[in-house]
């Protein structure tokens, strides 16, 4: 592993709205949350922008993150990814997905906006208010959306409702969670994701996290952590696959998006970049 590089001072964690992370209240929202919340939330236009900019404050109160504070539970992540199509058809035939970190669970209900059966998705998140949040935000407590949500932690293997599903999904998306951890925690934590997918070829698993163009551990929030690069991420899942008997096959790209392109992350190094993957077992 590179030596570890210091980070920017960043006091995450503080709910001070002076910090870099909290954006102003939003004016506009891009076109696929408005959709979502206009025509599967039925939220009337004019609602739309107060209804975000509420929520973001209460989940803030909650938890003061750059996830929360630049607003990136409105991006419906997994739409944008090169295999959507194959995996809507995968889970309208069936097959099941996990969503970990799932937040306020806005990929799984653009998946159920798109024909998937409810039956087919579900969400793990640490964070209970995450959760019982959501069904307000999208209104939809009485609307049918009972996809399954298990509040847990993804590596207690003694959690009754994980040790149920475990070995059942045959997609795991990991949406912007991997680089909250040191580089042995998220390799432990991929192959807790080869535990719970399908012992079969095929099963995928798909995300983004915060990279770096070198791909490096940096001190931040008081603990260790590592922004992975392509090769340093393949190199990740090749270890990964030498622990659990398993080959992949990694695609990764960096690119500026999460504001990154838009200078939205001044607070953040200049390196930064985000990761968006997709991993197939073969």
């Amino acid at each position: 592993m590179p030596g570890t590089e210091e980070t920017p001072v960043l006091q995450i964690g503080s709910k001070d709205r002076s910090v870099g992370w909290y954006d102003p209240p939003i004016v506009s929202v891009d076109d696929p949350i408005r959709d979502l919340l206009e025509n599967y939330s039925r939220i009337s236009t004019d609602n739309v922008i107060p209804r975000i900019n509420s929520m973001r404050d209460k989940l803030w109160d909650i938890f003061p993150w750059p996830c929360i504070g630049q607003f990136r539970f409105l991006d419906l992540s997994l739409a944008r990814q090169p295999s959507y199509p194959i995996i809507l058809e995968r889970l309208k035939s069936g097959d099941r997905i996990l969503d970990i970190g799932c937040c306020l669970g806005q990929d799984l209900r653009r998946l159920a906006y798109d024909g998937v059966p409810v039956e087919s998705l579900c969400g793990l998140e640490i964070q209970n208010d995450f959760l019982s949040l959501a069904s307000d935000f999208f209104n939809d407590s009485d609307s049918g959306f009972n996809a399954t949500f298990i509040q847990a932690d993804l590596f207690d293997r003694t959690h009754a409702e994980l040790q149920q599903v475990t070995g059942t999904f045959r997609i795991v998306q990991l949406g912007m969670i991997l680089h909250i951890w040191d580089l042995d925690t998220q390799t432990r934590a991929c192959e807790r994701v080869v535990e719970l997918l399908q012992d079969r070829k095929g099963v995928m698993v798909v995300g983004q996290s915060v990279g770096d163009v070198t791909g490096k551990a940096v001190a931040a929030r008081g603990k260790t952590i590592y922004k992975h690069n392509v090769g340093s991420f393949a190199e990740m899942w090749a270890e990964v696959g030498r622990r659990t008997g398993t080959e992949w096959v990694v695609k990764a790209k960096l690119d500026g998006g999460l504001g990154i392109d838009q200078q939205k992350r001044a607070w953040d190094e200049p390196s930064s970049r985000r990761l968006s993957f997709e991993v197939e077992r073969v």
